[in-house]
Formats: C-alpha cells, sequence, structure tokens
C-alpha cells in the first residue's frame, strides 16, 4: 500500500452517500446489550507499530487490554501513519491479552466491492492469521465503509463489527455495524469524552477507535498523552475497560436474559 492508496478517500457520490444511508437499516443483526457499569473499549486499526508498542503500555500499564484490527497485507509495510507491526509483534500483542481483530487483508474498501472480493480478501486475512493462531472473533470496517452487501456477507462471520460512526451502545444496537468514536485529530479526544459522559450516565458502552500513537500523530492517530488521559478518566470514573471480543460476551443479552 502507497501512501496515496492509504490517505484514498471514500467517494461522496449521491449513490454512495445513499449506500451509507441505507446500509444503516439493512442486513441488520439486532441485539439487546445491558452492563452493569459503564463500558469502554479501546481499539487500533492497521496496527502502526506505534500503536502496538505506545498504545499497548499505556493500556497495559492501566492494567487493561484493547483490540488490534489487524490487516496482515500490511503488516511490516511503511505508511503516513509510520511502519506497520510485523506478525511478530502482532503475536506478542495476543499473548500480552489482547485481542486481535480482522481488517481485511488489503485494507479493502467493503463499502464499494462485490460480495466475492469481500470473501476472498477476508478468507485471505483469516488463512494468514491461522498461520500465527489467531481467529479474530470481530471486524471493523477500512475507512468506516459500509454497504448492504458487506454486511450481509460479513454479519454473520463475526460476533461483531465495528464501523466509524460515531455513537454508543445502550439498548438495542445492530452487531454488523456497531458505532466507533475516533481518537484522532485536534477533537478527537473531546469528543471521546462527550460520548463517555453519555455512557456514563447509562451504562453504555463506548468503542474507541485510532490509528497511530506517538507526539506528531498523522491526522488518523493520537498522542500518547491523548489515550492516556481517556483511560485515566475512564477508570476514575468507575468503566470498565474491555476488548471488544470480552465486551460483547458481558453486555449482550438473550431473550431468556430479557423475559
Amino acid at each position: 500500500m502507497t501512501e496515496a492508496d492509504y490517505v484514498y478517500s471514500p467517494p461522496e457520490t449521491v449513490f454512495d452517500k445513499l449506500r451509507r444511508k441505507v446500509s444503516r437499516f439493512v442486513e441488520r443483526r439486532p441485539a439487546q446489550f445491558a452492563f452493569d457499569r459503564p463500558t469502554l473499549s479501546v481499539t487500533f486499526d492497521d496496527a502502526p507499530l506505534t500503536a502496538v508498542r505506545a498504545g499497548a503500555e499505556i493500556l497495559e500499564a492501566a492494567g487493561v487490554r484493547g483490540s488490534f484490527y489487524i490487516s496482515a497485507g500490511l503488516c511490516g509495510r511503511d505508511s503516513p501513519m509510520g511502519p506497520y507491526a510485523g506478525m511478530d509483534e502482532v503475536t506478542a500483542l495476543a499473548a500480552a491479552g489482547h485481542e486481535i481483530g480482522c481488517h481485511t487483508f488489503s485494507h479493502l474498501d467493503c463499502g464499494r466491492s462485490q460480495a466475492d472480493v469481500i470473501v476472498c480478501d477476508v478468507g485471505l486475512n483469516a488463512t494468514t492469521l491461522s498461520e500465527y493462531d489467531l481467529s479474530p472473533e470481530t471486524f471493523a470496517y477500512p475507512y468506516g465503509e459500509v454497504s448492504p452487501a458487506a454486511k450481509k456477507t460479513l454479519g454473520h462471520r463475526f460476533r461483531g463489527l465495528r464501523t466509524v460512526r460515531a455513537g454508543m451502545i445502550a439498548g438495542e444496537a445492530d452487531l454488523a455495524a456497531l458505532p466507533g468514536v475516533g481518537l484522532e485529530g485536534p477533537g478527537g479526544e473531546a469528543t471521546v469524552k462527550k460520548w463517555m459522559d453519555k455512557a456514563k450516565a447509562r451504562n453504555g458502552w463506548v468503542i474507541v477507535f485510532s490509528h497511530d500513537v506517538r507526539d506528531e500523530p498523522s491526522q488518523w492517530g493520537c498522542t500518547p498523552e491523548s489515550l492516556k488521559r481517556v483511560v485515566d478518566q475512564a477508570l476514575a470514573d468507575g468503566f470498565q475497560v474491555l476488548p471488544v471480543n470480552e465486551a460483547l460476551s458481558l453486555g449482550q443479552r438473550t431473550s431468556a436474559d430479557i423475559s
């Protein structure tokens, strides 16, 4: 992947805007959630080396773990966010208790790809990760791009699939399009804390995403200080900080739970 590939901006045609809107209402996997405490999940897409090192270190120092969404085809390559982690670093993350999730093999735009292309790319990622005894249970859409076809293709392959549409999970949520709040850019920390305030009031679940973690981050990343403040604030406010797969197990309610 070249820098030009990564900074690709998903198209803004009338069709694409309609696709994104329609995707919110079709091919849904509705589920009910209820948590005893407000909950935060910290996730990193693409696994830049700084996220694997500085990001993981901040979480571990606080006694918590996160979720890292891996595109195996990027491992060891360079990018505008700095070099990506290699598979040795990814397996070390798993050994330390972090969740390893799927992000397609090639960082595919699932919103504009045909179902067979999505299946092939995700399958290649699964095959590659399985060689390291890694079996992702959750997924994050590259670029946050979703379509009805992508949801139909992947919705039942993973326990939960995260978007980049900001929101909080409390009550019913769509497992095929879970909301995510970006800890990235100048206003990212304030936006995350706004959603954390809402979650604190309702015992909701906020999934945060970022990319690189360094003093001068890319437009998709955050500083170590910003990440640490978010984690420290969450713990001070009584949040449980969990990887996405653990939060799904803890918060999802069955019909028997509700009746």
